[in-house]
């Protein structure tokens, strides 16, 4: 039976016990306060990364781990697997899948599959444990890449934009946009299309923009026998505790659960983002 193994990179934000648990190896993005450099999930925890964002006048930056970084990765896996799947967050914000890719192909001995999820945060996760699972249960590299290249095409994902100021400050929002908006208190939906976060739609308040995802979900429910689901919350847990009791009460075959988002997606969204990310499992 060919041995696989599962790799993803620290914006999945799977947790260390998720990640021990199903022997998932991370690869670990960076965030730069000034000349201050932090392994996202290794050196800098998300509590403390809100903490020190509030703190800063200018933005950090985000950089993508190093080419060598993986190509040693991949050399120490070919010592003890047969084949690998790799799944990294959209190619349409960061060089890590292509650079996870450009390494694969420069190392012998093992068959790895490198995935371009066309998203992040938990949603990302979920396609790394559920490739770990089939790993674990003995599945082929073509059984799993199958599997999750369906996930790719059947992830869902809404986040509602608590911080106008902070979509401003990263460029991602004109002047005139941020006065309008606060002044409408816009809380705009964003998505992934097209491998980019991207406005979904432009809502007045938090609660209708977040009635708005439960219709979107409504439906998906309605269709599945079971849907995995995830709240992201960054760093408004209370909230989204709410929130997954709004689910329990409300569908009986979702299985829900709370995910933090770390510093590097951090970045660009800012602190009070949260959103709701879910898939049908069969």
């Amino acid at each position: 039976m060919a041995r696989v193994a599962v790799v993803t990179d620290s914006t999945s934000y799977l947790s260390k016990e998720t990640i021990e648990k199903y022997g998932i190896y991370v690869v670990p993005l960076t965030v730069n306060f000034g000349l201050e450099s932090y392994r996202e999930g290794f050196d800098l925890s998300a509590e403390a990364f809100y903490e020190q964002l509030k703190a800063v006048k200018d933005l950090p930056t985000t950089s993508q781990p190093a080419i060598g970084e993986f190509v040693e990765l991949y050399e120490k896996l070919a010592r003890e697997y047969d084949a690998a799947i790799a799944i990294h967050l959209s190619s349409g914000i960061s060089g890590t899948y292509n650079t996870s890719l450009t390494a694969a192909n420069m190392v012998d001995g093992i068959e790895v599959a490198v995935i371009d999820s066309e998203i992040s945060c938990y949603p990302l996760g979920f396609m790394a444990i559920e490739a770990a699972e089939m790993a674990n249960a003995g599945k082929s590299l073509a059984e799993i890449k199958e599997r999750i290249e369906w996930l790719v095409k059947n992830m869902r994902g809404y986040f509602i934009v608590d911080d106008l100021s902070h979509l401003h400050r990263g460029g991602r929002l004109n002047t005139a946009e941020l006065i309008v908006g606060s002044m409408l208190k816009i809380k705009p939906i964003i998505h992934f299309n097209d491998k980019k976060l991207k406005p979904f739609e432009k809502i007045r308040t938090k609660k209708k923009a977040l009635d708005r995802i439960f219709q979107l979900l409504d439906k998906d429910v309605k269709e599945a026998s079971l849907i995995k689901c995830t709240i992201v919350q960054a760093n408004v847990r209370e909230e989204a505790e709410e929130i997954m009791e709004m689910i329990h009460k409300r569908y009986p075959n979702v299985e829900a659960n709370i995910s933090t988002l770390g510093p590097v997606i951090g970045t660009h969204v800012g602190e009070g983002m949260i959103g709701i990310g879910w898939y049908k499992k069969h």
